[in-house]
């Protein structure tokens, strides 16, 4: 199962320590960076509690699917990013495009999406006994669950952002091209080159998509996606000009280190 081999990658293993230089890291103010949540309602309240409220938050997006409180995230979310404010940004990431794209195109999108986790999602949303084979009418029920403010809300939100030589992403960019001219099934899903070949213009990544055993910045990039739907780590990067810290939830509660 999905959950089983995340378990297998995420397990413990020896740490590098070979030293990060984070002189150049020049973020216009300290943020945090939050990884992908995926339903886990609780992990997310609990690591908001060891952040600082003064400082922005800034979501990598994979809000939905698997865990099983994607609607209350996605509720949680907005309310922090619509608050007077506005504290928190939330960038799409490919699972929000996949439920998007089931609402547009529910007889081409139906496998693909309920097949990464989209059952649990509508279940989230008061579905859970909903006849599958009819997604048109799956689909409208669930358009109708989440009600038209939130699936605006959903629609419009951003790929990428960026603060001073920082740019947090959901899956990755093309190294060769700048930030502004980057393609959107990049952003979501991925690229071949990306991390390995190295940006020319000075910009550090900051992404989510890619399960990774603990966080980590290599080649001017910045992991954060711990699997937290299976592992119970959610991972928040606190990014200041010259230092990153990572701030994660686990069973024995919050661990922090810095790099």
């Amino acid at each position: 199962m999905l959950t089983e081999w995340i378990k297998r990658l995420v397990a413990p293993k020896a740490q590098s320590d070979q030293a990060v230089d984070l002189s150049m890291l020049a973020p216009a103010e300290k943020f945090y960076a939050i990884g992908d949540i995926h339903g886990r309602l609780d992990l997310l309240q609990t690591l908001l509690t060891a952040l600082d409220d003064d400082c922005p938050l800034v979501f990598v997006g994979d809000y939905v699917d698997r865990g099983d409180y994607s609607a209350q995230v996605l509720r949680h979310l907005r309310h922090l990013s619509a608050g007077p404010d506005k504290r928190a940004v939330c960038l799409k990431g490919n699972h929000e495009d996949m439920l998007l794209g089931f609402l547009d195109d529910p007889g081409r999108m139906e496998r693909v999406w309920l097949h990464n986790g989209g059952a649990q999602t509508l279940a989230s949303f008061g579905l859970a006994d909903i006849d599958l084979s009819e997604p048109e009418v799956v689909a409208a029920r669930l358009r109708q669950a989440m009600g038209q403010q939130l699936l605006d809300w959903l629609l419009y939100q951003p790929l990428t952002w960026t603060s001073g030589n920082v740019t947090v992403v959901h899956a990755a960019l093309d190294p060769s091209h700048p930030v502004n001219k980057q393609h959107a099934r990049t952003c979501l899903w991925g690229h071949p080159q990306f991390p390995q070949k190295l940006r020319m213009d000075g910009q550090w990544i900051v992404h989510g998509h890619t399960i990774v055993a603990a966080p980590k910045i290599e080649h001017d990039v910045i992991s954060i996606d711990t699997g937290a739907f299976a592992t119970n780590q959610l991972t928040a990067a606190e990014i200041s000009p010259g230092s990153v810290r990572f701030i994660s939830t686990g069973r024995s509660g919050i661990s922090k280190f810095t790099v």
